[in-house]
């Protein structure tokens, strides 16, 4: 029986198609979550001994102490009144905002240690430990499943793009901030992707030492489209210590500070790359940023003698045989390549 309108992605190695299906019933919406009301704990003020003993060491010696006038001593008085108290900050979020916070906070910390940590401060919006820990540790759960679930899909996105380019853009200080950097290179690109039909699918992150902003990305630019000139500049790597030669781009140096374009001529450097982007995702819980006309799928009907078996969960999936045709609702559009796949519907 062949199976119409399938869901196709390439994992890599071959093509896995997912037979459609309907939904009986709409999703159940999800009850707005309780708010709670969350103190933000503030930097204890010095106590009076201690304000007391820097009092005694900065004031100087009676010898050379100044001599205070009648007229000045009520205001000396009223400077010495205790001032109010400062109020701590309250704020209003949900259980879930206040996890995922903390989650940030803590994401470096080994998976225990952040339950433990995690939990201990939420404790006072839940009425027993038990019930902190267990919601702590089902929303770490929640949260590795939606790593893998960005993993799969940004691995699906890249496997069925080309890709030509490895940059790298850094901001320069004189030029921009953080913010109006972000802003301007966002903006910049999104031109080029509407005007030149550039594609791209990239991450921003801080350098270790000094948390300079940067924007790692790989790019497809076509033939023609690139702005300004490429040049080679010798450059120093810090990180292995060594000289190097770099492809930098007129262009965007002088709007943003630092270009760095890397040819990806082979599959080693693609996996290379798209391992750093990875990298990010974990290790800084950053967004991926993707341009748009990047979809997971291809839609095609799959004909019995396409199907070389089934696999996945519950074998709801297809492993397809690496020729297979491709049909259009029905009508031929040919076996699948490149340029079959430009003419079917994408979906995501």
């Amino acid at each position: 029986m062949p199976y119409g309108e399938c869901k196709i992605y390439f994992d890599g190695s071959h093509y896995i198609g997912i037979p459609h299906t309907t939904r009986p019933s709409r999703r159940r919406s999800k009850p707005p979550e309780e708010e709670i009301v969350v103190t933000e704990k503030e930097i204890e003020p010095t106590t009076e001994t201690e304000e007391n003993v820097k009092a005694e060491e900065s004031a100087p010696p009676n010898d050379d102490a100044p001599i205070v006038l009648a007229e000045n001593i009520e205001s000396l008085e009223s400077e010495s009144e205790p001032q109010p108290e400062q109020q701590p900050k309250v704020r209003t979020m949900t259980r879930k905002e206040l996890f995922d916070e903390l989650y940030q906070k803590y994401l470096n910390k080994p998976r225990r240690v952040k339950l433990e940590l995690i939990a201990k401060e939420m404790l006072p919006y839940f009425k027993t430990e038990e019930l902190s820990r267990i919601y702590v540790n089902e929303n770490i759960e929640r949260k590795l499943r939606n790593l893998i679930a960005r993993r799969i899909r940004l691995t699906r996105k890249v496997n069925l793009q080309e890709f030509n380019y490895f940059v790298t853009f850094t901001y320069d200080g004189k030029l921009h901030t953080e913010d109006s950097f972000r802003k301007g290179l966002k903006n910049c690109l999104r031109h080029l992707v509407e005007r030149k039909q550039w594609k791209y699918i990239g991450v921003w992150e801080r350098s270790p030492e000094k948390q300079r902003l940067h924007f790692h990305g790989i790019f497809y630019i076509p033939e023609g489209t690139m702005p300004g000139m490429l040049l080679d500049v010798n450059d120093y790597n810090f990180n292995t210590h060594n000289r190097q030669i770099t492809h930098q781009n007129t262009y965007f140096n002088e709007r943003f500070g630092r270009s760095d374009f890397e040819l990806i001529d082979d599959m080693d450097k693609m996996g290379d790359a798209l391992a750093y982007i990875m990298k990010y995702i974990e290790k800084s819980g950053e967004k991926i940023v993707y341009s748009k006309g990047l979809p997971q799928f291809f839609i095609s009907d799959v004909m019995d003698e396409d199907i070389i078996c089934f696999t996945g969960l519950e074998d709801k999936k297809l492993l397809l045989s690496d020729d297979f045709t491709c049909w259009d609702e029905g009508c031929y559009v040919g076996k699948v390549s490149k340029a079959v796949i430009a003419q079917l519907r994408k979906c995501n």
